[in-house]
């Protein structure tokens, strides 16, 4: 409990610190289990009723948005989604009331394009295909995160009484989102 409790005060904030989102997760993942038992299970019941729901609207979305990539000639992306991790998911809960409705990120649509422009231009895309939830779009691209983080990110409205969160980098800003510093590292 000890070394669980010390990692997720120091070790994933210093892996957050560096911008290294893959290690800050399972950093914070596998010591919440041990750190907060309890609280663990329930947020992987939350996050495991959540992700069903959403598994399905990812997968529409996603076609939805290949095909409107493809029709405006945006040909070289890659989409994939994120599930948002237990720690991560536990703290906004607490923020939230324990309410998960009001977790609109808990799954995301991850588009990955080739240059910045493509990056605005998949927002917009995206922004014609489903209507933006006011106050949460964020433009991480001309305001970087402290920790360095660039991207695009908006929620949308899916059409079907759910909401998404649409995440848009470039290759680099993408590898730089998951490993941080180490991403330059070879």
């Amino acid at each position: 409990v000890r070394i669980a409790l010390e990692t997720l005060e120091i070790y994933a904030a210093i892996a957050h610190r560096l911008g290294m989102s893959v290690v800050r997760k399972e950093l914070e993942d596998l010591a919440f289990q041990y750190a907060y038992p309890d609280d663990f299970a329930q947020a992987s019941k939350l996050l495991s009723e959540a992700t069903n729901q959403t598994a399905e609207r990812l997968e529409g979305m996603s076609r939805t948005l290949k095909k409107e990539l493809a029709k405006n000639n945006l040909t070289h992306f890659h989409i994939d989604h994120r599930v948002k991790g237990l720690w991560s998911l536990w703290l906004k809960l607490k923020r939230k009331g324990g309410d998960i409705g009001e977790v609109y990120d808990v799954a995301a649509l991850r588009v990955i394009v080739p240059d910045i422009a493509d990056c605005y231009r998949t927002l917009g895309l995206a922004h014609q295909l489903w209507r933006p939830l006011p106050n949460k779009i964020k433009d991480y691209i001309a305001f970087p995160k402290p920790n360095g983080y660039q991207g695009l990110h908006t929620t949308v409205f899916s059409g079907d009484g759910g909401m998404v969160e649409i995440q848009i980098r470039t290759p680099e800003m993408h590898q730089e989102a998951q490993y941080g510093i180490a991403a330059h590292v070879a």
